[in-house]
């Protein structure tokens, strides 16, 4: 994706830190900022029209777009909103592109207007600055700031942590690997999660961690060809689960999984109810990110004229983040990695947000 490079570096290994610092357990009453931003001025619920613009793979891509999708669809039904328009972006997307998707919802009356994933970042302060009068969201990215932007994001280092215990304690090799789609912090984070939630069970777990791609090229979101060949290469060397943080590349691993006899934990969504029916026995769980609390949450409050503009955190506490137990291969440890959750909740768990 052109200018990611510069996107990047933009998102700084201290500006993360310090905000999960200060609200890493924090709730949706734990926001940075708590004046409201531009947006509904009194417009009928019927009479909203929600634009969103999903990141790479759109909806159907069994991960954080699903998710997102999921929370306005939501809201659509119970809020009664009026009728929403999706775009999705596609990997060759410049900034310009990027920005384009948004200023066509703008455009054409939408608002507010949701950007799902980080490559956003840029394309929405720009399109912001042009349409003060709307009200815009980003949901998994904190750089932009403008007073009519509400930034959504998560504890997802937590859910990382829950996905790393319950590898640790079903593995049989004392042997895991983490996939990463594209080395960029976000996904670091859930790498760290992962290794601190399998040392917490087993200090001396053999972790191998991978990454599909590196930026600028963020094709390892969506390639599950590239997915089965990296976390083919985890199960050869011994691991017998494999953790992902790779969006739609995940179901490479998937994949990897079956035909290596191993164990594989979803991200973002639950994916033992949305993957290939196929390899869904392979799936031991899911750390999940629930975009649609986030999605559904702005958009109540933008109802109610209670839009905040600046970090909202969305962890454990507020029931944002967590891991799946569709199909009951983590009945057996549940009671455990429950106590984890609640200790990570109550602050007496700090995970980490940088591999160590």
């Amino acid at each position: 994706m052109n200018d990611s490079q510069r996107r990047v570096v933009s998102h700084t290994g201290a500006a993360l830190l310090l905000t999960f610092a200060m609200s890493v357990c924090a709730g949706p009453a734990g926001a940075a900022a708590s004046a409201n931003a531009a947006g509904n001025t009194g417009t009928p619920a019927g009479k909203i029209k929600v634009g969103i613009a999903y990141g790479i793979g759109g909806r159907g891509d069994q991960a954080l777009n699903d998710s997102a999708a999921a929370g306005l669809d939501r809201a659509v039904r119970k809020l009664r909103l009026g009728p929403s328009q999706e775009l999705e972006a596609s990997v060759s997307d410049s900034d310009a592109d990027l920005e384009n998707l948004l200023r066509k919802l703008a455009r054409s009356g939408h608002n507010p207007v949701i950007a799902v994933g980080f490559y956003y970042d840029l394309a929405v302060l720009k399109v912001a600055e042009e349409y003060p009068r709307t009200t815009f969201a980003i949901v998994d990215d904190e750089s932009p700031r403008r007073a009519n932007i509400s930034n959504l994001v998560f504890a997802e280092n937590e859910a990382a942590f829950l996905a790393g215990a319950a590898a640790a304690l079903k593995s049989d090799t004392r042997h895991i690997g983490f996939l990463g789609g594209v080395k960029v912090p976000l996904i670091q984070r859930y790498q760290a999660g992962f290794q601190a939630g399998a040392r917490a069970v087993d200090h001396d777990i053999q972790i191998d961690a991978r990454y599909i791609t590196m930026p600028p090229d963020f094709s390892g979101f969506n390639s599950p060809d590239q997915g089965r060949s990296k976390a083919r290469a985890l199960f050869d060397k011994g691991a017998d689960v494999v953790f992902h943080a790779a969006e739609r590349s995940g179901q490479g691993v998937f994949a990897a999984a079956k035909a290596a006899g191993g164990m594989a934990i979803g991200c973002d969504f639950d994916q033992a109810r949305s993957a290939d029916a196929r390899v869904k026995d392979v799936i031991l769980t899911s750390a999940v990110k629930k975009a649609d609390v986030a999605v559904y949450d702005f958009l109540k409050r933008f109802l109610r004229k209670e839009a905040r503009h600046g970090v909202t955190v969305y962890g454990l506490k507020a029931g944002a983040v967590g891991y799946a137990t569709t199909g009951g291969r983590v009945n057996d440890i549940k009671a455990t990695l429950d106590a984890f959750a609640r200790k990570i909740a109550k602050g007496e768990i700090r995970v980490p947000t940088k591999v160590s």
